[in-house]
């Protein structure tokens, strides 16, 4: 993920700007003391009537509030472990997740290129929190869904964490797309090419990125053995519909 860029402070306003500034406030106070004088040699301009007509109210009671399972807000401020997918029948729970399947702004800034970036990039972002949940397949697989939510009080970190982790994906070579339905401009990708290191076996990966709100969606699976689209596909849009 690459760090928000610096934005220059603005420039001092200059001497020259100041004296314009001045001037433009003496002109103003001449121009006032004008217009007292004209408006005194004129006669009263009587004010207009007082009463208005009355306006007609609204009969009837108000919409009823909405339900705890209409108010996506009230959903998304409970516990957003409950809106991770389960583990499906059969599979491991991943040892690598954190056992309460939450996920802090030090831990989910140490899982990107350069922590320390993404630490401050993230503070400024008004990173609230991180759900995490995480499974085995036999030898498969692996998947790692993560819900990461914002404060959004000043921006649509949402949705600029998603765009984010599309901006990536696009840059690997090999990579096949498809976007995710009813996610407007969520997206789903296969990486076709293994991911070598010395000493490990090739890596194959798939990810899907997404938003709904103040929540920002990653999906992340690995194997020995290329990631089928109908894979990431499928968890992608259950995750999504539980939003």
């Amino acid at each position: 993920m690459p760090s928000t860029p610096v934005v220059p402070r603005p420039r001092r306003r200059g001497r020259t700007a100041l004296l314009i500034v001045g001037a433009a406030a003496l002109g103003l106070v001449a121009g006032t003391c004008g217009g007292y004088l004209v408006q005194a040699d004129r006669e009263p301009t009587k004010l207009p009537p007082l009463s208005q007509p009355t306006l007609p109210q609204a009969k009837g009671e108000g919409p009823e509030p909405l339900s705890a399972a209409q108010d996506r807000q009230v959903k998304t401020d409970g516990d957003l472990r409950k809106l991770l997918l389960r583990k499906p029948h059969g599979a491991k729970e991943a040892d690598w997740v954190a056992a309460d399947g939450w996920m802090g702004l030090a831990g989910y800034a140490d899982g990107f290129t350069e922590p320390g970036d993404a630490y401050s990039d993230l503070v400024g972002e008004e990173f609230r929190r991180a759900a995490v949940t995480g499974w085995d397949v036999g030898s498969a697989y692996s998947v790692e869904i993560r819900l990461v939510q914002f404060r959004q009080e000043e921006d649509m970190a949402a949705e600029g964490s998603s765009d984010d982790g599309q901006y990536w994906a696009e840059k690997e070579n090999a990579t096949d797309s498809w976007s995710v339905p009813g996610t407007g401009d969520g997206m789903a990708y296969v990486h076709t090419r293994p991911d070598t290191e010395p000493g490990y076996l090739p890596v194959y990966s798939a990810e899907a990125h997404a938003w709904r709100g103040d929540i920002a969606m990653e999906i992340w699976v690995y194997g020995d053995k290329p990631i089928a689209k109908k894979t990431i596909m499928d968890l992608a849009k259950r995750q999504m519909e539980q939003l």
